[in-house]
């Protein structure tokens, strides 16, 4: 516990002066983050990082996450997402090239893992865009329910949520979480009207609640992989708390629902 302290506290120190910071600082922060994230996907699968398409899946990534049109203006609109389109075309030409090793189900997994890792973080770089409470409400809403989930789970779980992928969560824990991060959200909302603009409060607070469902969803998924890949954790870039994506794995699932209901 005391190294998870201390290494949280950390990651904290860089995170947050970053996230204060925003613009380009961030947002390369965020590609780096992203990168790592798909690094700690081809780990698990015990793949060569630096491959050729190790490297077309964290560029990939890193396309997504940083919006390029914000400093090459004579980029389309859609351009993360061209240029995305590109780099997956160049991994499918390894079927071409090295037919007899390498299959499309071979360059499906680097697709899906950039995919998978690159919206989130392209999301997370959108909000911080329109401004830092987004993300802070964000964070705080994940933050409250794992912190709900745990100590309601220990306290009182009983019914196993899902134990063929994460043997020690309970559905007490999920329910307490959910009921965690909609008073940490409420209160949150309470000091700043603008965070749940454009909808009512009552309406945020049901997105909450679906937000903190998807925060354990993602938590979920990332369990299934490492469980499939029979890792504990995704990586051990953070000692005491593991890789990129077991800390980022709910927010990964998180911003790309809040983007899609007009928060930002």
């Amino acid at each position: 516990m005391k190294v998870r302290i201390i290494w949280g506290a950390i990651a904290a120190a860089i995170f947050i002066p970053l996230l204060v910071i925003g613009n380009l600082p961030f947002q390369l922060f965020a590609g780096l983050l992203a990168m790592l994230g798909v690094s700690e996907m081809f780990r698990m699968k015990r793949l060569e990082v630096f491959s050729f398409e190790g490297i077309l899946a964290m560029l990939a990534a890193f396309v997504l996450t940083v919006p390029m049109t914000n400093y090459l203006s004579f980029l389309p609109i859609d351009a993360n997402f061209a240029c995305y389109g590109f780099i997956v075309f160049l991994i499918l030409a390894g079927t071409v090239f090295n037919s007899e090793r390498y299959s499309f189900e071979d360059a499906a997994f680097p697709i899906a893992a950039s995919l998978y890792v690159g919206i989130g973080f392209q999301n997370l770089v959108n909000a911080r865009l329109v401004g830092v409470d987004k993300v802070l409400f964000a964070l705080f809403i994940v933050w409250a329910t794992d912190m709900g989930a745990y100590f309601v789970g220990r306290k009182i779980g009983k019914r196993k949520l899902l134990p063929q992928v994460s043997p020690n969560k309970t559905i007490e824990g999920s329910l307490g979480g959910i009921a965690s991060a909609v008073v940490v959200a409420l209160v949150f909302m309470l000091i700043d009207h603008s965070v749940y603009a454009p909808h009512a409060l009552l309406t945020m607070l049901l997105f909450v609640m679906l937000f903190s469902l998807f925060a354990q969803f993602g938590d979920l998924v990332e369990s299934a992989i490492k469980r499939h890949f029979a890792v504990k954790d995704s990586g051990k870039l953070i000692p005491g708390h593991g890789g990129i994506l077991d800390r980022f794995d709910s927010i990964i699932f998180v911003f790309p629902l809040m983007h899609l209901i007009g928060l930002f």
